[in-house]
Formats: structure tokens, C-alpha cells, sequence
């Protein structure tokens, strides 16, 4: 992190922030009820205290007994941290009569500011919170002293080098936009159709991460999944050949997959995609890499029993740490969160296949947003990183006039790998074939795919045939 910013006390806010808060600055938090805006200033304050900083809440909504029930409750330690009380008192129904005589601005604006004055000269914080502005301006006579308020208001805490944030709760009747034009920046916090979302509009004298990024507010506060940017990630991209273990496969691929490349393997239901998938990884086991199964549809269970059954030792890789599977509830994950799921591995774990099953169970984490922009930037992050990337992809039409996929993927591909089904004299067969590879040449027959108890078979090109990709082949004359 930069030296000049202050940690905003959450990692995933801190990198779309590039760093954090700049200090010194003024920085609104905007949003409904329920968006999280208490919970983002006690990150922002605890951070402060973590650091010896004295840090001070202003509230003028919650009593401080409440916030700090709600603290507790969400594993905030509070101790460190100096909160001043402006919220209405049990005493606010007697002062009405004062108020049937001057205006309630008149009566409490003074107090409230002597007092913020007071404790803010007494207490030099470093960091304070006020929770939420939007009360000041029932405090103002109108909207122009209001303004002139706020901006004296936010003058004095930052000539103090206080970094500030404060809270309002905006709607069509009572818009915020003089707020956000007396801000350093804006971070605006949405809750719809279930999914909640932080976006920064503004961020006066630094770059941060546009966009919508997906938040979670957890027993642990907020946790935030930046939206993936695969252009600021960058390894050094190498071109070597992954074999797949069968020699007739790599006949195919001229060697095998590269490193660095994205693999879609296409076909129907049942025809071995991910068997095949399992064959690359279970090969890099033996060269002591990593490999992650992200399964979208299949239980990990079943997963698990299908790949003993063909011969691939699931077990024994995963105690050696050679590979992961992680089953995945596509409901429960936004793509920014999957993305931050993958990151882990790629980052900490030095994970070199990834293998995605099935591009269709990704799909539903989108919620009705389109796939590409997503599969696109995870996969080139991915391929970024030097990681070989699977794609299982499962075509709906078991036979008939071929398709590689259904849904507008194939651009991404380095390579496609087809399997399907074919019906030779009255017997259903499975068959292997490359359609598309980037980095190197490829052979452009079919094989024969099987798959028994002892792992996968291929076998030699199968010449004598024709119309092979209509689904309805027939054997060549004379042979």
C-alpha cells in the first residue's frame, strides 16, 4: 500500500481505492437503509485504532449504546474508539414548547456545533465518521445556509488533517447532490435484487477501479470483491506443452494444451468432457502442480466416485495437495465473488490448471447479466497469470449438424476440443476431435473415445467414414 493513504480497514475496498483514502480528505458514503454505511465507517475507525490513531463517531441518528450493540455483534472492538452523542435525547419532547417560539435550528444548531468544535479541539482525531450528515440539515434554515454549513463544517475537520467520512441517505425527495459536489470523493452503496454493490463515482486526486463490485456484509462485517480487471495482472506467460498423458490425445493436439491458454471441451451430456479435463490435471499431479475443479452442477461426491472409477487418483491428489475441488452454489456467488474465490488459489496457492465445470452452471452466478464480459475476465486473468484454462462446455443436441458451442464462447478458445456421439452400424460411439488451436498446428481427423475402469482409450483416426460431423456418417465404399 502507498504510504500516503490511510487503510480504509477493508482489503477489498483498499485495492479499488488503489491504496485507501487519501488523508486529509473529505469522503461521502451514500445509500439506503441497510446498504452497510455504519458498517464501512466502523471498518474506516477501527482501522485507525489498529494503527494508535485516535479516531471519533459522530452520531446524530443512533445512541452509542446501540451502535456499539450492533458493534459487538458484528466483532467490532469498540475501545479505542471516542463517539459523541448528538442523537435526540428523552428530553427533546420537553424543549417543544421552545421550539413552538424559535425555529429548532435556531435552538439546537449552536450546542450541536460548540460541542463537535469542543470535542474535535480536545480530541485532535485522526479519523472521524459522522453518521449521517444528512441530519444537518434539519438544522439549517434553508438549503443555502445548509451548504454553507456543511462546507465550513468539513473546512475545519480536514484543516485539522482529519480524514472524514460521513453518511446520508439520499432519495428522490431529498437528493444529496450538493453533498456529493462538497465531497472528495463519493462511494455510493446499493442493495437490489438481492445483490448488494459498492461503486466509487468520484475520488478527487487519485485513479481507483470503476465499475459495480460485489459486497457481503458477513458476522465479520464487510467483506468486498473488487470486479476483475485482467489487465492489471501480469506474469511472465510461458508457451510450454501440457501433455495429456494419452499419447493419441497429444497426436491430436501436436503435443498437447499450452500453458497460458484457454481450452474449451465441448460436447454433449456424458460424452467425457470432464474425464478428459481430469486426465490433464491427474498428468500435472505427476509434475507436482496444482489443479482446482470449480464443479458448477455435479456433486463433489459424485465427482469424486466417477473419477476413481476411471482410474484417476483423486484421493491420493488431493492429500498431496496436487488438486482441489470446490463444489459451487452459483445462487450464493456473484461473479466478483467466484472471481476473488479463484484469485486466492492462483495468488496464494500457485495453482496451474483451472478447470471451470461447466460454463452453464457459471452462467447462473450472472443473474441475468450477460456471460461474456465475465467468463471474459476471469479467463484472461487467468490466462494473464500462466494458468491453462478448461472450460467444460455441454452442447444441448446429442446428435445431428455439429455446433462447438451454443453460446458465443469460442472467440475466447486458444483450442476446442470436441467429443460427441455418433451412431456407426447400429452402435453408439464416442468420438475425439481438435476443431481450433492458436499455438500450434493440429490433426484434423477423428478418433474413437472410450472410457473403461482402467481411464481413457483413443484410438487410431477414423478414416473410413465421411459426413462424420452431420451426426449420421457412413463408411466410404470399399472399405
Amino acid at each position: 500500500m502507498s504510504i500516503d493513504r490511510l487503510s480504509t480497514g477493508i482489503s477489498g475496498l483498499n485495492e479499488i481505492l488503489y491504496g485507501g483514502y487519501v488523508p486529509g480528505c473529505a469522503y461521502l458514503v451514500r445509500g439506503g437503509p441497510g446498504t452497510g454505511k455504519t458498517t464501512l465507517g466502523m471498518h474506516f475507525l477501527t482501522s485507525g485504532v489498529a494503527n494508535g490513531e485516535p479516531v471519533l463517531f459522530i452520531t446524530l441518528a443512533e445512541t452509542v449504546a446501540q451502535l456499539q450493540r450492533t458493534a459487538e455483534g458484528l466483532d467490532f472492538d469498540t475501545q479505542g474508539i471516542t463517539f459523541l452523542d448528538l442523537s435526540p435525547t428523552s428530553e427533546f419532547f420537553a424543549q417543544v414548547q421552545t421550539y413552538d417560539i424559535f425555529s429548532p435550528a435556531e435552538v439546537e444548531r449552536e450546542p450541536t456545533t460548540q460541542r463537535i468544535v469542543e470535542q474535535v479541539e480536545t480530541l485532535k482525531p485522526q479519523r472521524i465518521f459522522i453518521d449521517s450528515m444528512t441530519q444537518f440539515r434539519y438544522l439549517a434554515t434553508d438549503t443555502f445556509q445548509f451548504r454553507k454549513q456543511v462546507l465550513s463544517f468539513l473546512r475545519f475537520l480536514t484543516e485539522q488533517d482529519t480524514t472524514v467520512l460521513f453518511t446520508s441517505e439520499h432519495s428522490i425527495e431529498a437528493p444529496d447532490d450538493d453533498l456529493q459536489f462538497m465531497s472528495d470523493g463519493v462511494l455510493s452503496l446499493d442493495f437490489n435484487e438481492g445483490a448488494r454493490t459498492l461503486s466509487v463515482s468520484k475520488f478527487r486526486g487519485s485513479d481507483f477501479r470503476d465499475g459495480s463490485h460485489s459486497l457481503r456484509l458477513t458476522s465479520n462485517g464487510m467483506q468486498l470483491f473488487p470486479r476483475l480487471l485482467p489487465e492489471v495482472f501480469g506474469a511472465a506467460i510461458t508457451t510450454e506443452t501440457i501433455s495429456s498423458g494419452i499419447p493419441e490425445v497429444d497426436e491430436l493436439l501436436h503435443g498437447g494444451i499450452e500453458r497460458s491458454t484457454i481450452t474449451i471441451l465441448s460436447g454433449p451430456s456424458g460424452v467425457g468432457k470432464s474425464t478428459l479435463g481430469l486426465q490433464f490435471m491427474k498428468e500435472a499431479a505427476g509434475r507436482g502442480e496444482r489443479s482446482v475443479i470449480y464443479t458448477f452442477e455435479e456433486n463433489r461426491e459424485t465427482l469424486l466416485h466417477r473419477a476413481v472409477g476411471v482410474n484417476v487418483p483423486v484421493h491420493a491428489m488431493q492429500e498431496r495437495g496436487t488438486l482441489s475441488i470446490v463444489q459451487i452454489e452459483p445462487l450464493h456467488y456473484t461473479p466478483d465473488e467466484f472471481a476473488s474465490l479463484v484469485r486466492q488459489e492462483v495468488e496464494h496457492q500457485q495453482v496451474r490448471i483451472v478447470m471451470i465445470d461447466s460454463v452453464s452452471g457459471y452462467r447462473l452466478s450472472v443473474r441475468g447479466e450477460d456471460l461474456t464480459p465475465h467468463l471474459h475476465a476471469l479467463c484472461k486473468y487467468l490466462q494473464n497469470m500462466g494458468v491453462a484454462v478448461l472450460l467444460i462446455n455441454e452442447v444441448e443436441s446429442i446428435t445431428g449438424e455439429f455446433r462447438a458451442t451454443e453460446i458465443g464462447i469460442s472467440y475466447l478458445a486458444d483450442t476446442i476440443i470436441f467429443l460427441r456421439y455418433l451412431e456407426i452400424q447400429g452402435e453408439l460411439r464416442r468420438v475425439i476431435g481438435v476443431l481450433k488451436k492458436r499455438m500450434s498446428d493440429f490433426e484434423k481427423t477423428l478418433r474413437e473415445f472410450k472410457i473403461s475402469r482402467y481411464g481413457i482409450k483413443v484410438g487410431t483416426p477414423l478414416k473410413q467414414l465421411r459426413g462424420i460431423l452431420t451426426g449420421i456418417p457412413e463408411l466410404l465404399e470399399g472399405e
